[in-house]
C-alpha cells in the first residue's frame, strides 16, 4: 500500500528509529513496534489486509470534544495495553478521502492511506 504522511516530521518518526525513540521518550520497544506497523502497512496490498488482523486492532474513531474524526481509523502501535495508536485515513486513487467511508465496502480496494498522526489515545 502507498502511505502518505501529513508532515515530514511524522514521516521521520514512522521511518527512523532515532526519531521514533524521541517521540516515545526513549522507549525502544515502542519505536521498533511503530516501524514494524508501518512496514506492515507498506507491505499490505489493500487496507483489508490490515483490517482482518486482530493484533492491529483496526477501529473507527469517534467524534470527541468537537473534533471531527469522520473517515479516520486507528491501529495500535504495539498492543491494546499501550495508549499509542497510528491514526490513518483511507484515500481513493486520486488521493482524496472517501466521502462515504464505510470500511466494509472500501477496505478491499483501498491502496492509499494517509498517516495523520501517532498519538496517545486520550490526549
Amino acid at each position: 500500500m502507498e502511505l502518505i504522511y501529513v508532515s515530514e516530521t511524522l514521516k521521520q518518526q514512522c521511518m527512523n528509529v532515532k526519531a521514533a525513540k524521541k517521540l516515545f521518550h526513549g522507549d525502544l520497544q515502542l519505536s521498533v513496534s511503530l516501524l514494524s506497523r508501518i512496514n506492515a502497512l507498506e507491505q499490505a496490498i489493500v487496507l483489508k489486509d490490515i483490517v482482518v488482523q486482530p493484533a492491529f486492532h483496526f477501529h473507527k474513531l469517534k467524534n470527541k470534544k468537537g473534533k471531527n474524526l469522520e473517515g479516520y481509523f486507528a491501529i495500535d502501535v504495539k498492543s491494546r495495553k499501550e495508549p499509542w495508536r497510528i491514526i490513518l485515513q483511507p484515500l481513493d486513487e486520486n488521493e482524496e478521502p472517501y466521502v462515504s467511508c464505510n470500511i466494509d465496502q472500501i477496505a478491499g480496494k483501498v491502496k492509499i492511506v494517509e498517516i495523520s498522526e501517532v498519538s496517545k489515545h486520550y490526549e
